[in-house]
């Protein structure tokens, strides 16, 4: 396992490589609040079946820094596809696999709606495809649940993500899955990637921007008019949602295989709560490689 940094536009990204030498590459993207951690348990499984296998940490997590200091902290869609498609340009990558949890798959989605071509196979755990625009409608089950995107939007919740921001993860992680998922010790190191400098202003951006409450970084407008329209996926696409996910239900992936017109796969993991990849393991690294044999 190496630690690494490359360059994209305008980003210095951090990423862990293992199996440099592996037949074809996978990139894993972590969510939120989470860091490339999140992989740790899953990505021996995928080194075991041959691949290269990188986990970048996103922009304003860990070690992945902006060039600029007047660059945007943008977390809008096509941001988070964009830093996907020139990570992997950066690293020559031929048509690797993409495979995204959370905010990681809003990345793999993004970055599929852009430049599709670039990729083999797209996998999204725990989010349903087009489910991330301004107008969606939510069911009351689900505007409950996403109380901390309005609580996000006023000056107090940004105060509270920007002064307390390991007791705000912390929540998130107790309230997602079935208890005693995670350890102590897991989530401290896991959140020393929260201390990166733009992780506040990114995480408080994503959530203003995905309910079009500001503007966007303009360099990505094209990109964020593009995915508005949820372009139709041609390579092939699974989703694997965790049956007790306590902030998505699995009701919100349902009905997107109109979306694919290639091979798509919508899989259900039983006693599994928001993170099927920490809690479950084996099983998700399992299900994903059957899907790309």
């Amino acid at each position: 396992m190496l630690i690494r940094q490359i360059k994209t536009s305008c980003l210095d990204v951090e990423f862990i490589e293992w199996n440099p030498s592996g037949r074809s590459s996978i990139i894993l993207l972590h969510g939120w609040p989470d860091s490339f951690r999140t992989w740790f348990a899953i990505a021996p499984y995928l080194v075991e079946a041959g691949y290269r296998v990188l986990a970048p940490s996103l922009r304003g997590c860990s070690g992945t820094t902006f060039l600029s200091a007047e660059q945007p902290r943008s977390g809008q869609p096509g941001a988070l596809g964009r830093d996907l498609i020139e990570f992997a340009l950066a690293l020559d990558l031929d048509r690797p696999v993409i495979v995204g949890h959370d905010w990681g798959a809003r990345a793999v989605a993004a970055a599929v709606g852009l430049e599709e071509s670039r990729f083999r196979a797209m996998v999204m755990i725990s989010i349903g495809y087009a489910t991330n625009y301004p107008t969606a409608r939510l069911s009351i089950e689900q505007a409950q649940l996403y109380w901390y995107h309005w609580f996000m939007n006023t000056p107090v919740g940004a105060v509270a993500l920007t002064e307390h921001r390991r007791e705000f993860a912390r929540h998130m992680w107790l309230s997602w899955s079935p208890t005693g998922w995670f350890s102590d010790g897991e989530f401290y190191e896991t959140s020393k990637a929260f201390d990166n400098d733009d992780w506040v202003e990114v995480v408080l951006h994503y959530y203003r921007y995905r309910w079009n409450l500001v503007v966007g970084d303009s360099r990505y407008e094209d990109d964020d008019l593009k995915l508005r329209q949820h372009p139709c996926v041609s390579i092939p696409g699974l989703i694997l949602h965790g049956a007790e996910d306590g902030v998505n239900p699995p009701s919100s992936s349902e009905g997107k295989e109109v979306y694919f017109r290639g091979p798509y796969l919508r899989l259900v993991i039983d006693q599994v709560g928001h993170f099927p990849q920490r809690e479950n393991p084996s099983l998700t690294a399992e299900l994903i490689l059957n899907f790309l044999c």
